[in-house]
């Protein structure tokens, strides 16, 4: 493996997915691993408190915040598809957005970065009319916005041709098809399970520039920042030995704002 002693990375996790008396155990921890977070809006999960003190926790552990909207799915947990018009989509978008916002302003923090949630990303990175509804609402709210893509999706390109900064990201704990899209949920090999396995998944993509699907086709991407699902019962352990392991393979891990900078 080449040793890299120069190129700065970003891990992320999804988080604030408690909601109510449904408890996500593992937020503080991971708040201490992680460089960014991207925060449930309440479409999916979360609820207010969650979301303040998610916000709260992630400024004092100086993890930088994401807002991470989803279509309004309560009971799938934002994994079900939704055909909703881009004009009711966009406002959906920004309602969670700016709901977020309001709860890291109150914290004195802000709102740095958007990643969308579950079937909305996924739809968005294949769907370039969706991906165009992503970047516009994210343009109109605050240009200055990052959005953070999937790498080689269509919503990457969507939010560059409209002027935003793209952070590309890889996932840590999910398989890849040879489009470069995510293996569905529903189907065998879609997960990557263990410390050891996620680490060898992301080094192997990170030092080869390249997205290594399920059937070892390789897409040539420009990894920028690892995401950990934070509703995966080992995304602990997983996001713990991934930032070790970037770290001796001589990666620098900074927060989004400083990755885009």
């Amino acid at each position: 493996m080449t040793q890299n002693t120069t190129k700065k990375l970003n891990l992320n996790s999804d988080l604030g997915e408690s909601f109510g008396a449904w408890v996500m155990a593992g937020d503080a921890a991971m708040l201490g691993i992680v460089n960014s977070a991207n925060v449930a809006c309440g479409y999916h999960a979360g609820d207010p408190l969650v979301m303040t003190q998610t916000v709260e926790r992630a400024k004092k552990n100086g993890v930088s915040i994401g807002a991470h909207p989803s279509f309004p799915d309560l009971q799938g947990f934002g994994r079900r598809r939704m055909d909703i018009p881009a004009p009711e989509l966009e406002a959906m978008l920004i309602y969670q957005i700016g709901a977020l916002d309001a709860c890291a302003r109150a914290q004195g923090s802000k709102v740095t970065h958007v990643k969308p949630h579950g079937a909305l990303s996924n739809i968005a990175s294949a769907d370039r009319k969706v991906a165009d509804a992503v970047a516009r609402a994210v343009h109109r709210l605050d240009p200055s916005l990052i959005l953070l893509a999937p790498a080689a999706s269509q919503m990457a390109l969507a939010g560059k041709e409209i002027g935003l900064k793209i952070v590309e990201e890889i996932f840590a704990d999910r398989a890849y098809l040879d489009d470069g899209n995510l293996v569905p949920r529903s189907q065998p090999g879609a997960m990557i399970h263990g410390a050891e396995a996620s680490l060898t998944h992301v080094l192997r993509m990170v030092e080869e520039s390249a997205l290594i699907s399920i059937n070892g086709k390789r897409i040539p991407v420009n990894p920028q920042s690892i995401c950990v699902h934070g509703d995966n019962a080992e995304a602990v352990a997983v996001a713990q030995a991934i930032r070790n392991g970037l770290t001796k393979a001589g990666y620098t891990l900074v927060t989004i704002p400083e990755l885009a900078a």
